[in-house]
């Protein structure tokens, strides 16, 4: 005989009792309060399974287990054994082809989608085969991440939103300073180039995030290095990120654009190409650094220049024409 104990609930319940029919209306209780029609019944070797249609949401689920209304405890399918209700066979039979319609298409769309993706893993698998060099180590990445955290339920945790491929390494060295030498490759990393102690995060312990460039390990963008140590493997895990080509911001090797020298009211301003992806003011900012700041500008005392370091601002590449306007007013 197949039988549970709900230990909850105090109820021992055979699972080879039927204990409601076909055609028959139960309801969820718990979670949601759906109501669900029975259209079939079937035995296996661990007692009866009960076939069940969502009569909202037209969805399929199947449970051995339903219990009556008046000796509710707890989440779980219930059935009214004072005042059974019923659907008529048509009815029924009416919902399972909705059902079985929706199934259809759900499949179908899953299918294209399975198509799709693996449409771009291929481009990816051969992208990322012809730009990853021979002697590389590791790759830089950028991730987006989106907070999932429930602060009431002390629940954190994230999801990886995109990744972007921001550069490769010929070492496995965990260096903050190399990950911020990339992070200008891209527009939404670009201000994580700036040197800021609080970014940097070293978390290689029991149930840690290892190392990573980034405000918050929930949510923004954060930078880290991932080692390679099977080629194949590799090219295969990040095929997908590869075969979008906006998800590859590598910069071209290039010599250094000289700087662009601009005076406005005896003050002098020198604005570099900093990276692909970002550019650097540097002079007399003092006097206009509230404006600098609001336009987006990151200072940071220690940016590299002419082979030492020197103060200056970080802006986006997009932010040029404001900030030539900006500095033709004053």
């Amino acid at each position: 005989m197949n039988k549970v104990f709900l230990l909850g609930a105090n109820r021992e319940i055979n699972r080879d009792k039927q204990v409601v029919e076909v055609n028959q209306v139960i309801q969820m209780e718990g979670y949601h309060y759906d109501r669900y029609v029975v259209y079939e019944i079937r035995k296996n070797d661990w007692g009866l399974a009960y076939k069940l249609i969502n009569l909202r949401t037209k969805e399929f689920f199947t449970t051995d287990i339903i219990r009556p209304l008046k000796e509710k405890y707890g989440i779980g399918y219930y059935y009214d054994s004072e005042n059974p209700q019923f659907m008529d066979s048509t009815e029924v039979a009416i919902v399972l082809q909705e059902a079985k319609d929706q199934k259809q298409a759900e499949e179908y769309e899953a299918e294209q989608e399975r198509i799709r993706r693996e449409e771009v893993r291929a481009i990816g698998r051969k992208r990322l085969a012809e730009i990853l060099p021979d002697d590389a180590k590791a790759m830089i990445v950028g991730r987006l991440k989106q907070n999932e955290s429930d602060s009431q339920t002390d629940y954190y945790a994230s999801s990886i939103q995109r990744t972007v491929i921001l550069g490769f390494s010929k070492h496995t060295r965990d260096l903050f300073s190399e990950m911020r030498k990339y992070a200008g490759n891209f527009e939404g990393t670009a201000y994580l180039s700036e040197y800021n102690e609080g970014y940097e995060h070293r978390e290689k312990y029991s149930m840690g995030d290892g190392y990573y460039l980034g405000e918050s390990k929930y949510s923004g963008w954060i930078i880290e290095k991932i080692s390679l140590y099977n080629r194949e493997r590799f090219i295969e895990d990040y095929a997908y990120t590869a075969g979008q080509e906006e998800n590859i911001c590598i910069k071209a090797q290039q010599t250094i654009p000289p700087a662009v020298v601009q005076q406005t009211d005896n003050l002098q301003f020198e604005i570099v190409d900093y990276s692909e992806k970002a550019l650097a003011i540097f002079g007399d900012t003092r006097p206009i650094k509230e404006q600098l700041k609001s336009l987006g500008g990151r200072f940071n005392p220690k940016l590299s220049y002419n082979g030492g370091k020197k103060a200056g601002w970080i802006f986006a590449t997009a932010k040029r024409t404001e900030l030539n306007y900006l500095l033709n007013l004053k």
